[in-house]
């Protein structure tokens, strides 16, 4: 395999590096030499994060030095969060329900007044709910599912951006879901309609506060298994019902884990992703549709 040259200017580790075949440095990640995300210090602040890809994407974030912001509408939760994330992190809770105004605002202003400001936000709070047809449906339960989903993460960046503004590598990552562009695996009309409203918009608001100095991205997870989530209900109550959805929408063999989709959020809000910008990221495992029926956690 071809070695690569390098300036003299490059750092003694890097050189030695950058100067092994890819088999050596794949060595060598093993060991646990892994690539600085550039992170250390930086004030997260995530939404919906006492569990699922919340909690996963804030011990993500910790593993990097940052300083934590976590909220969420449940007290005990956000307790054992942070007692789970370990005494090493630095993490400050704050209750909220974000689809209230005022405990957004109230949100944000606790993370500036703990911090100085934000450098990455992360909009993880969302959900559907009520009948997937027409028939089924209701007004009220559209406007639920799009302002817990939608109008939430829109007053987020609102209320968020003027306290990222101008710092260095400001980001946001919001979290949206396949579902946003495949109908057959929506757990509803609104739920699909929702992610897809995210989706859309993540260019537009790009473009809209890259004059601040902030990127905004988004990541579209899959099927994730979660301990206690609907598909590990799934799992457990109906095994042959789960292996068979496995088996037919997932050519990778299983569904995808809380860290797997985590890890994606903390690389495109680092410094490391400065040049991806208003796209969706999907992580999914390459899943297909397969809408058997009674094989999905609705």
């Amino acid at each position: 395999m071809a070695r690569l040259s390098l300036p003299a200017t490059a750092s003694k580790r890097c050189r030695l590096v950058l100067r092994r075949s890819i088999w050596d440095y794949l060595a060598l990640h093993r060991m646990g030499i892994a690539m600085d995300l550039k992170l250390a210090g930086r004030v997260v602040l995530i939404t919906g994060a006492s569990r699922g890809i919340g909690l996963a994407t804030a011990a993500s974030f910790a593993a990097e030095g940052c300083h934590l912001v976590l909220s969420a509408r449940s007290a005990s939760d956000l307790d054992d969060a942070k007692a789970g994330l370990g005494t090493a992190a630095s993490v400050t809770t704050v209750v909220a329900d974000v689809t209230e105004p005022a405990q957004a605002e109230a949100l944000v202003a606790e993370a500036v007044r703990a911090h100085g400001g934000i450098d990455i936000l992360v909009n993880n709070v969302g959900g559907g709910g009520g009948g997937r047809r027409i028939a089924d449906s209701t007004d009220d339960e559209w406007r639920r599912t799009l302002d817990l989903n939608v109008i939430q993460t829109l007053r987020m960046m609102r209320l968020a951006a003027p306290h990222m503004a101008g710092r260095a590598g400001a980001a946001v990552v919001n979290i949206a879901s396949i579902s946003g562009w495949t109908p057959q695996l929506a757990s509803s009309g609104q739920y699909g309609a929702a992610k897809a409203v995210l989706i859309f918009n993540t260019e537009i608001w790009a473009l809209d506060l890259n004059s601040q100095g902030i990127r905004v991205n988004t990541v579209s997870p899959g099927s994730i298994l979660i301990e206690g989530n609907g598909w590990d209900r799934y799992r457990q109550t109906e095994p042959e019902g789960y292996a068979t959805y496995v088996e037919q929408g997932f050519p990778m063999g299983r569904l995808g884990t809380g860290e797997e989709v985590a890890d994606v959020v903390v690389f495109l809000a680092s410094p490391r992703a400065h040049w991806i910008n208003g796209r969706n990221v999907p992580v999914d495992g390459l899943e297909q549709p397969f809408p058997a029926p009674g094989r999905k956690p609705w």
